[in-house]
């Protein structure tokens, strides 16, 4: 397609309006909503994977409106009366085709990738950690839009209706919203007894992506292949009912989007743990003596190596032998629901857990000892109060004065979880140096291993 057909098909079409239109709302739904694509590591100017699944996940309505607006475009030729007219010229029809929806997808892909391009060049200043794995990701989206559009001039021109663009529209947003939340999920119970749901292989057919809840999660290469296999099939259809002159031809230019979608099931994973998977290299340890940080968050290990150090220095002076020996970010990624999983030797630690995220400074090394000795039980990916006046105590047990920790209520003078805190200090206190050690342990035992419960453990109860 040369330069000057291009500039033609560009001023008689609404390839230009539907670029402007992806990319002005994208940026308008990112920019305008304070939502969870603006918090913590998983913020999508943070880092390149959460930049691309967040731009990935705003194709739960843009996929739909580019179905909409191809239909629209579809309907070009019905709407001026020329269809009679264009099959009785010479050009070949895979030609008029081809320049329609070449003209459209390079001005949706284009949108796509400017939406990109504004979150890379903020990701680009925030992070240390470059790496081309988000790419497939961006690109897979990219081809979502195209195929959804091409798709939709497809229909149009075989249902010439004023009624298809909307009715299209209307029928690609259903199908993401019942993948998102109903077709595309299995019912399970975890360990702890909490119902909840998993995406499915079927849900991997929609374009959109789940909610990013951790910088280390990225969909696998097997999902990419499925995606591409599915979406190739898809524009193929498009593509097949645009040049399609008879019911018959209409009906055999099916074949291709069914066929791309029974491949890609059969491509697709079935099991959750291989469709979300954590990014190896991104996980990979960067360390400063026994203080260790993923390579993603490698720009944070200067401002934390220090209070790593003095928390250890502390645990191991209260607890002796019983200490743990390193500090290090927890990259294990655990199914939504479970139990977490803390260890005796290591103080494992998220920079998205709420008094690591309101440390400053010196206050790093309170929220470390914290974290080591009450990590916190609230089941992976719940909200929840959780032991905030037992690490307050416990923590404090080690620093030698009750500290209000950062992140919590009882960081604020005469709140509730501060006056209950003062009472159970003062009582662990007067206990003999041995007793109050043996309910330091005896909280740290109910704490590690989520049994139990650590306020029995620190009056002086069984833990278990």
């Amino acid at each position: 397609m040369s330069s000057r057909v291009m500039r033609i098909e560009l001023k008689r079409s609404v390839a230009p309006w539907a670029g402007a239109l992806v990319l002005t709302t994208a940026l308008a739904f990112l920019y305008l909503l304070d939502a969870a694509w603006w918090r913590g590591t998983t913020a999508w100017t943070a880092q390149w994977t959460s930049m691309a699944m967040w731009t990935r996940s705003l194709l739960f309505y843009l996929w739909p409106l580019a179905v909409g607006l191809g239909a629209l475009q579809g309907l070009r030729d019905h709407r001026s009366k020329m269809s009679e007219l264009l099959t009785s010229t010479p050009r070949p029809a895979w030609h008029r085709a081809a320049t329609l929806a070449g003209t459209t997808a390079i001005t949706l892909a284009s949108a796509f990738a400017l939406l990109v391009l504004v979150g890379a060049v903020q990701v680009f200043a925030h992070t240390e950690y470059t790496h081309l794995g988000w790419l497939p990701i961006s690109l897979v989206g990219a081809l979502f839009l195209v195929a959804g559009a091409v798709l939709g001039m497809g229909a149009g021109r075989a249902l010439p209706s004023a009624l298809t663009p909307p009715a299209l529209a209307m029928s690609a947003f259903v199908f993401t919203v019942l993948m998102h939340m109903s077709l595309g999920r299995t019912k399970t119970e975890t360990a702890t007894g909490i119902p909840g749901t998993e995406p499915n292989r079927v849900s991997l057919l929609s374009p959109t992506v789940q909610e990013v809840r951790d910088v280390l999660v990225t969909l696998s290469a097997s999902v990419h292949v499925g995606q591409t296999i599915w979406l190739l099939g898809m524009a193929a259809t498009g593509f097949a009912l645009l040049i399609a002159a008879t019911p018959r031809a209409r009906l055999t230019a099916l074949t291709p989007v069914l066929a791309g979608a029974v491949i890609a099931l059969l491509v697709l994973p079935s099991d959750p743990r291989r469709m979300y998977v954590v990014d190896e290299a991104a996980a990979e340890l960067v360390c400063d003596g026994p203080v260790c940080v993923a390579r993603t968050h490698q720009a944070r290990l200067a401002d934390l190596a220090g209070p790593g150090k003095e928390a250890l220095r502390l645990l191991h002076g209260a607890l002796g032998g019983q200490a743990p020996v390193s500090v290090r970010e927890n990259t294990a990624v655990l199914p939504e629901g479970s139990t977490p999983q803390w260890s005796r030797t290591t103080v494992l630690f998220d920079f998205d857990d709420d008094i690591i995220a309101a440390a400053k400074g010196p206050e790093l090394t309170s929220a470390l000892i914290a974290k080591g000795m009450v990590p916190g039980c609230v089941p992976v990916g719940w909200s929840g109060a959780g032991d905030g006046v037992a690490q307050t105590v416990a923590a404090s047990w080690v620093l030698g004065d009750l500290t209000s920790l950062p992140g919590t209520q009882s960081a604020h003078l005469g709140s509730e979880a501060d006056a209950e805190a003062r009472p159970m200090w003062t009582k662990l206190k007067a206990l003999p140096r041995a007793e109050q050690l043996s309910r330091i342990n005896a909280i740290r035992t109910a704490a590690l291993s989520c049994e139990g419960d650590v306020y029995d453990a620190l009056k002086g109860g069984v833990s278990r």
